[in-house]
């Protein structure tokens, strides 16, 4: 049996559009044969899938990377490059995708939503086909695929159930689960006998079925990442309610209230909201006690805690004692909060966050080559859209350096006339222009005339 594992984290990429291809129709008779090269195909996406068949993130326990197939390149005779394979990623239902470095929620893969496209693939570039203009018959230019798109996630399983069993180790929460419903936990009488979360279906006669979660013991600390408990509270996040499984009998020298105090304290630290659930608690363990349900204990409990609104059972594992009242009134419970499930509302955009990433830049001054530097993946964009051999395409890049604020940052590091400005392996000298900042607009048919390749989308991406 695999190992449960309900935490990984993985990276992602989908798959680089293809590019456009140049090439001229070559036939006999035909002389000077016009543009035939074909475009790119689109890059694969990456999809993440709920697969009901599955209920650990065990496959992803040592990370990895997985990566869609790139967009095939454009081909002579106007032949399209073929679309990349698409990756799939299974996950069990439950599982919250996060950004890596910030924890924002990205997805959460519960409810409804059971496919999702993470990362979309690059768009294929056009091939030199659709440049050819009355003046310009001979495109020598085709549009690079757009780049592939990549991510670190984390992987969270919070499953999904409607109640919650919490309380100290050996409490009997294992044999209560077994009790009343389906599941079969290991039980024994050692600490931390339950080390994975367990799922129980409860049925009843004439009221209504729930699941129940049985989440390893805690321990005053867990929240800070004390023994294994911290890592299972994720899965209470999920439930509607709450059965605080105690020891009413002290067997292991324990006391009670303490226990509750303490269990609640630490559920309060890891998240406040978990507190404000509907909570219920098993006294548990009065077959032990000398005057059983009628214990001194038990109305100690129930003096303290109902006033609260916390309703207190006296049960008994053993003897079955208590056990049927406490379900119907969790069924009775269930009905007031309704049917709707958990879900982490989404906090993290991959296409507008790496949308920003993608289009930022940077402006230094290499002290050692003496030369201004301009990096960044929209620099390296822009220049593989635009001809800055041809007069237009260069006021379209004196336009570009304007309006981004490149020049107004070059300027705030003290450039001067003459100096060096390095992007991508061109080099020029700088010389301030008076009419700079007045650089004619260009339609799309005069860029793409002079060799510039800018879709109306793109357009936008640079005027943004």
């Amino acid at each position: 049996m695999p190992a449960f594992v309900d935490r990984a984290r993985i990276f992602v990429k989908s798959g680089k559009g293809g590019d456009g291809h140049v090439s001229f129709r070559r036939e006999k008779f035909v002389a000077n044969g016009g543009p035939d090269g074909g475009d790119g195909g689109k890059g694969g996406d990456v999809i993440i899938q709920v697969d009901l068949g599955i209920n650990t993130l065990s496959d992803f326990h040592y990370g990895g990377k997985y990566k869609a197939e790139n967009g095939g390149d454009g081909e002579k005779r106007r032949c399209h490059g073929k679309q990349g394979s698409d990756i799939v990623i299974k996950v069990p239902q439950g599982t919250v995708i996060k950004e890596a470095a910030s924890g924002k929620v990205i997805v959460d893969m519960s409810g409804d939503t059971t496919r999702v496209v993470l990362l979309k693939g690059g768009r294929g570039g056009n091939g030199n086909m659709h440049y050819a203009t009355s003046t310009m018959q001979a495109p020598r230019y085709a549009q690079p695929g757009q780049p592939a798109k990549e991510l670190e996630i984390l992987l969270e399983l919070k499953m999904i159930a409607d109640v919650g069993l919490v309380g100290f180790p050996n409490v009997g929460k294992s044999t209560f689960l077994t009790k009343v419903s389906n599941a079969k936990p290991k039980v024994a009488n050692y600490h931390f006998t339950t080390l994975t979360p367990i799922l129980g279906v409860v049925d009843l006669n004439d009221a209504r079925g729930f699941v129940v979660a049985d989440i390893p013991g805690l321990i005053e600390g867990a929240a800070d990442g004390a023994g294994l408990g911290h890592e299972f509270l994720r899965h209470i996040e999920r439930t509607r309610m709450m059965i605080h499984v105690v020891d009413a009998a002290g067997t292991e020298g324990r006391d009670p209230f303490e226990d509750i105090e303490a269990i609640n304290n630490e559920l309060a630290k890891y998240n406040a909201d978990i507190t404000k659930k509907t909570q219920v608690i098993a006294a548990n363990k009065i077959d032990m006690l000398p005057d059983g349900e009628n214990s001194e204990i038990i109305q100690k409990l129930r003096d303290k805690f109902e006033p609260q609104g916390v309703k207190v059972f006296a049960t008994s594992t053993l003897t079955g004692k208590g056990i049927n009242e406490l379900l119907y009134y969790i069924s009775r419970e269930l009905d007031k909060l309704g049917e709707d499930t958990v879900v982490f509302e989404s906090e993290y955009d991959p296409e507008l966050e790496l949308k920003e990433e993608v289009e930022s830049f940077t402006v230094e001054y290499d002290s050692r080559a003496k030369e201004y530097v301009i990096e960044g993946p929209k620099i390296e964009k822009m220049l593989g859209y635009t001809n800055i051999e041809s007069e237009k395409g260069f006021a379209f890049f004196q336009n570009f350096l304007v309006e981004t604020g490149i020049l107004d940052q070059l300027e705030a590091l003290g450039i001067q006339e003459g100096d060096t400005v390095r992007m991508y392996g061109h080099s020029f000298d700088y010389y301030r222009n008076a009419d700079q900042e007045e650089a004619p607009d260009m339609s799309e048919d005069e860029m793409l005339d002079d060799n510039i390749d800018i879709d109306t989308e793109d357009e936008d991406e640079f005027n943004e």
